[in-house]
């Protein structure tokens, strides 16, 4: 959530940071709701002032006996008036807590101005892909042959874009969750975390999944809870409405979850294999940090992403999104893209963000500075350390062999009790 005296002060700034991310809004609306609510603070304020001078005449002329009837239906008038403003004032705040709620963030100096993906800057890229001898099989392919991938069982099961996996696919999704936390863990710092799989609605409005993206999560019949889309949203809120010491500060944390999305809007993208999918496994970082440190902590949190996949030996490249392509909650974000040789092309398997104090001030979360003042919104970064499932399909094409097996990478022959290719047997 953006600090609304910033944007009133700022009306300038605000527009044009909202035409870059392409997002229309009502700056005369937002004023006018803003002013609205001021006038019914001042009203109700004045009104109050007057019952009690009035309240003080009352004592006063009961003391000299003085009738005080209509005294009294003045203040008892002004008793109901102030009742009346308080249902407004409520429900003006109402309304202007909504309109800021679905209001994106505003966008670093350094984030590009762009359209779309098309316009994302190549930042690096790191491994070269590989040219085979034969020409690359989809995973999919690949994946059913091996037996280590059943997609007809998983629209059985459930519907479409679910996939069950089997023997080693399973095995391998499963050391792959393990090598990444061991990684985070033991060499790069972070707490590893197993928070609920469902949040409340507060929930994940702290972090800005709602009330905007509500069509594209899953809830719970009846009761006030949502399957999470990522563990960004339970573990970003584990300091809500706290204040936290500057020397606790940073926090890093992590945590593997299975994570839920509708998908909406996806209707015909990536329809086979499981790419994209309505479940899939995810490592999630997590940081907490002082505005000073975020940007320095966004880089070592993409470094933290980006050794993931050159321990596993795969190709990828680091990409900065331009402002018609960043996140709602995110000012600046890198998203690696890992090389799919099917496809010949690189595809998304982690976004790395800085959402500054945008998601803070949502939950409430805030530090008390070193040096003494009043305490302070935090920042808070998030990233995937990675999609489990896409670095998955990203092994069995880039390491597939001829004859449809497919080499186990280095990095995770220890995770998988030494076995260093996945055969058809």
């Amino acid at each position: 959530m953006l600090d609304l005296r910033w944007m009133l002060a700022h009306r300038e700034e605000v527009e044009s940071f909202l035409k870059n991310r392409r997002h229309d809004f009502d700056m005369d609306a937002l004023e006018a709701l803003d002013e609205k609510r001021r006038h019914i603070i001042m009203e109700t304020e004045d009104l109050k002032a007057r019952r009690n001078e009035g309240s003080r005449k009352v004592g006063a002329a009961k003391k000299t006996g003085e009738n005080v009837d209509a005294l009294m239906q003045e203040i008892r008038l002004m008793g109901d008036r102030i009742k009346e403003l308080d249902e407004g004032l409520s429900r003006t705040e109402s309304e202007l807590n909504d309109c800021l709620m679905r209001l994106p963030n505003r966008l670093s100096e350094t984030t590009p101005v762009g359209e779309d993906e098309d316009d994302n800057p190549v930042v690096r890229t790191w491994g070269t892909p590989r040219e085979f001898s034969f020409e690359p099989k989809p995973h999919w392919d690949i994946a059913e042959a091996l037996g280590i991938m059943d997609f007809e069982r998983g629209v059985l099961l459930a519907q479409s874009r679910f996939t069950v996996l089997k023997g080693m696919g399973a095995r391998m999704e499963r050391a792959l969750i393990a090598f990444m936390l061991d990684l985070h863990t033991q060499k790069q710092g972070y707490l590893e975390v197993e928070p609920p799989f469902m949040v409340r609605s507060a929930i994940l409005e702290g972090t800005g999944q709602l009330p905007k993206f509500a069509e594209d999560l899953y809830r719970i019949a009846d009761e006030d809870l949502w399957l999470i889309p990522t563990a960004e949203v339970p573990l970003t809120n584990l300091h809500r409405e706290s204040i936290l010491e500057e020397s606790d500060l940073p926090l890093y944390y992590t945590a593997y979850t299975p994570c839920f999305r509708r998908e909406a809007g996806s209707a015909g993208r990536d329809v086979r294999g499981m790419l994209r999918q309505h479940q899939f496994d995810k490592v999630e970082m997590v940081k907490l940090c002082t505005p000073e440190t975020s940007y320095d902590e966004l880089e070592k949190l993409t470094a933290d992403a980006e050794s993931v996949l050159q321990a596993l030996e795969l190709p990828y490249r680091v990409v900065s999104l331009c402002s018609g392509d960043i996140g709602f909650g995110s000012t600046k974000t890198y998203d690696l893209e890992v090389w799919l040789p099917s496809q010949k092309r690189y595809r998304e398997i982690s976004s790395c963000s800085n959402c500054e104090d945008f998601q803070a001030r949502r939950m409430n979360c805030r530090y008390r500075p070193a040096s003494g003042g009043k305490p302070r919104f935090v920042h808070t970064l998030n990233g995937s350390g990675i999609a489990v499932g896409r670095t998955l399909i990203a092994i069995i094409e880039n390491f597939q062999r001829e004859d449809g097996t497919v080499v186990v990478p280095r990095a995770l022959v220890p995770y998988m009790n030494g076995t260093s290719a996945i055969g058809k047997d």
